[in-house]
């Protein structure tokens, strides 16, 4: 297990030189954004664990000049049963007096009054700058403060330093540096429900709609929503059209309507212009298509419903993480120290310089204004150069026509699904046909898994053909848990040789992995295996080999959050315990993200076996909470946490020990993990991932050296792992990777959840290396 730390070896910790309660100020900023309640809970919650008294600024820095009782100490109730909660319940504004110095002074006065030095700001670039300015003018400020009589030179002494932290919360995803900061997530799922309805209303009718979604400076969520969304055609602030662009525009709708779309979609970004700096809008986008197309186009604004609602899963649980991660930051911070913003990277917390990334942040916008935009593609990233690249490839028909296939001119290249359903299934095979199309491939489908690849059930798919299959739950070529035994390798081969198949991409969970590890270790016996064959990852359990996320994954976990709030809600009326249980086998990734995005007391994960001692432990927690006022009590186990101690027993158990002072229910949440129209993320990653899986193929057969490999991820992009070295990095025996990227956030449930003030809280140890502070 290597070194196990607690909650309790951090308590106490932090502390000011002269051994008084450090105090701790957040406020919200700016224009608001689904999470940042999240994160709020977070930063209140982790200080009181580490000792530090929070403050709460009311309405943002318009409330730490106004001072009095807009900034106020919060204790940890205050900030309960606001994780599903949109917007920010400390209110955020802009303030213009703030920007000037007299202004400035004032919320230094007000700060000092309280005793806070520390601040953690969640907004966006202009309240981070802000923020940082009036870090810098902070000892100026005290000088002039004490000159003028308004503040002691010994309060002044006190607090020399002021110490920040910034969390960017801002749907328009528009801090380089970071992979998505808070709100962005819940803005794509707002979008991609809206691109969804319209798109069956405009089916029906064979019409054109346009969208205008926000984006003023940033084409983050425009382009995002047009790949997931299966749009037309996109208007983003960095890649303007050139004059003319209107038929342009009309030509690529007649040639998707000629290859068999029934609707058209357009997504403007609110700040979109073309190359000379002309504003385009989405109603001169429909007068555009009304002139050259002889069609009306409905126009459908979306406005600041992208900003409200219920947060999704991810503004859970990550603010959560940056939350934890300010309020360690700001506290250990020194005079010395330089300010951070805490963002996200491949699923980690990043550390990154505020000064810096807000001049690489506004560097972009500079850019842009001086149609300097290939520059500004560029610094965007390459994820998002690589999705314009792809919105091409998968919105645009060839206009060659479909691929010409006499004689063996063109690779044939097969997709099957293998494995439990995984929402995604379905976008990754939209996007391996018209990736392979679009490289001239022969693109075939193998419905029913295995089973079906052996009976040669077989069909050709062109471009049009997987139209509309991108935004629906399910596997349209059905999909099959079986691994092939070693005697019917004979009967797959054979298959592969009889349908003349060049190359084979399969999307599915474990079992197919297994069982092309399976074919690889025969491939002495059978040639036909000496194809192309690559895996791509996709399924709820997240538990494969070189991908940290699988596809489906995200939208099982948003299943699973929409149920737990259900589930909560059903006890308000009464005092009870839930214990739910995920899906996941001996994976805890759904367990533990979301009981951290529900707010779960407990969770049970087989990556942590539990004693009974602990759960023994539990069980006193429970009851003394409830004595002490508590309604409601979640616990979340994943399914194969522990053996004996499975859901019936925590349920009977937690029911004797509770002596009629509180319900108890347990409830399996099931298949309902595997339903539904995939997420924009998985959407996204689904499309990612499958263009990786197929430049593989290509390049392959530009080499002719062929060979098995799984799909996964680098630092920087998608990679490739050959298959014959895969259990280098799986645990068998629990079908699982041997090294688990979520597990570093294990220790932030009791910080977050459980109040050691009402009751003990029992130590939860960390797993391997990670600690606390694991965000250093």
């Amino acid at each position: 297990m290597g070194s196990e730390r607690t909650l309790n070896d951090l308590r106490g910790k932090y502390s000011n030189p002269d051994g008084s309660q450090i105090k701790v100020g957040v406020l919200t900023s700016g224009g608001d954004a689904p999470g940042m309640n999240a994160a709020v809970r977070s930063v209140v919650r982790t200080c009181i664990a580490l000792g530090a008294q929070p403050y709460a600024i009311l309405d943002g820095w318009a409330g730490a000049v106004a001072g009095t009782d807009r900034i106020r100490p919060l204790r940890w109730g205050d900030v309960s049963s606001i994780l599903n909660r949109g917007g920010t319940v400390i209110g955020t504004a802009r303030s213009a007096e703030f920007r000037e110095r007299s202004g400035m002074k004032k919320a230094a006065r007000n700060l000092l009054e309280k005793g806070i030095d520390h601040l953690i700001v969640i907004g966006g670039d202009g309240s981070l700058s802000g923020t940082e300015e009036f870090r810098a003018e902070w000892p100026s400020m005290l000088d002039d403060l004490v000159a003028e009589g308004v503040i002691s030179n010994e309060l002044a002494k006190a607090h020399p330093t002021l110490y920040i932290a910034g969390i960017v919360g801002s749907i328009d995803n528009d801090l380089v540096g970071s992979d998505m900061t808070v709100g962005t997530d819940s803005a794509l799922h707002r979008i991609l429900s809206a691109i969804d309805e319209i798109s069956s209303t405009a089916a029906s009718h064979q019409r054109t709609f346009v969208l205008e979604v926000m984006g003023r400076h940033c084409g983050y969520l425009p382009l995002m929503a047009a790949v997931a969304g299966g749009c037309d055609y996109v208007f983003i602030p960095e890649e303007p059209p050139a004059p003319g662009w209107e038929k342009d525009m009309v030509q690529a709708l007649k040639v998707g309507r000629a290859a068999g779309r029934r609707e058209s979609i357009i997504i403007v970004a609110e700040g979109a212009v073309d190359t000379e700096g002309e504003k385009i809008t989405a109603q001169t986008v429909a007068d555009a298509v009304e002139k050259y197309a002889g069609q009306q186009a409905r126009i459908t604004i979306l406005g600041h419903t992208q900003r409200g609602g219920t947060p999704s899963a991810y503004d859970r649980w990550m603010p959560t993480a940056l939350g934890y991660a300010a309020v360690i930051e700001v506290l250990k911070a020194t005079p010395k120290s330089e300010p951070y913003i805490l963002g996200s990277r491949k699923n980690r917390i990043a550390r990154l310089p505020l000064v810096k990334s807000l001049e690489h942040t506004r560097k972009v916008k500079k850019l842009t204004a001086a149609h300097c935009y290939e520059e500004a593609v560029r610094a965007r990233g390459r994820s998002f150069t690589n999705m314009l690249a792809l919105n091409r490839i998968l919105s645009f028909p060839p206009e060659r026509g479909e691929c010409e296939t006499s004689g063996r001119s063109a690779k044939r290249v097969a997709i099957m699904h293998v494995g439990g359903l995984a929402p995604g299934m379905n976008t990754a095979a939209r996007a391996a046909v018209r990736i392979g199309v679009d490289k001239g491939f022969e693109m075939l489908g193998v419905q029913g898994s295995f089973a079906g690849l052996m009976d040669s059930k077989i069909v050709p798919l062109a471009w049009r053909d997987v139209e509309g299959w991108g935004f629906d739950g399910g596997a349209e070529l059905g999909t099959r848990r079986h691994i092939p035994e070693v005697d019917e390798l004979y009967a797959v081969g054979r298959a592969i040789e009889n349908n003349n198949l060049d190359g084979l991409v399969i999307v599915g969970g474990m079992n197919a992995y297994l069982a092309v590890y399976r074919m690889v270790s025969e491939v002495g016996r059978y040639p036909a295996f000496r194809i192309p064959i690559v895996l791509v990852p996709a399924t709820i359990d997240n538990n494969l080999p070189g991908s940290e996320l699988s596809i489906g994954t995200d939208t099982a976990l948003n299943n699973v959050v929409w149920a737990l709030d259900r589930i909560k809600e059903s006890a308000a009326a009464s005092k009870r315990c839930f214990v739910a249980e995920t899906m996941g086998r001996y994976c805890g990734y759904l367990a533990l993200m979301a009981g951290l995005a529900s707010g779960a007391e407990r969770v049970y994960l087989n990556e942590l076996p539990t004693s009974l001692r602990e759960i023994e432990q539990d069980a006193n927690l429970m009851r003394c909470s409830f004595e002490q006022g508590r309604r409601l009590f979640l616990a979340v186990r994943n399914e194969e946490a522990s053996g004996l101690y499975n859901l019936e027993f925590l349920e009977r158990v937690f029911e004797q020990e509770g002596r009629g002072l509180y319900d108890v229910r347990a409830s399996a949440i099931g298949h309902l993990q595997q339903g539904g129209s995939p997420t924009p993320f998985d959407r996204l990653l689904a499309t990612r991932l499958t263009a990786r899986a197929m430049d593989e193929v290509e390049a392959q057969f530009e080499e002719g050296r062929f060979r098995a490999v799984y799909v996964g991820e680098s630092e920087d992009d998608a990679v490739v792992f050959p298959v014959e070295r895969m259990m280098d990095q799986l645990d068998l025996q629990h079908r699982r990777p041997f090294e688990q990227w979520w597990t570093q956030f294990v220790p932030m449930v009791p910080v977050v959840s459980l109040e050691e003030a009402a009751c003990p809280v029992p130590p939860m140890p960390t797993i391997g290396p990670d600690n606390l502070e694991c965000f250093e």
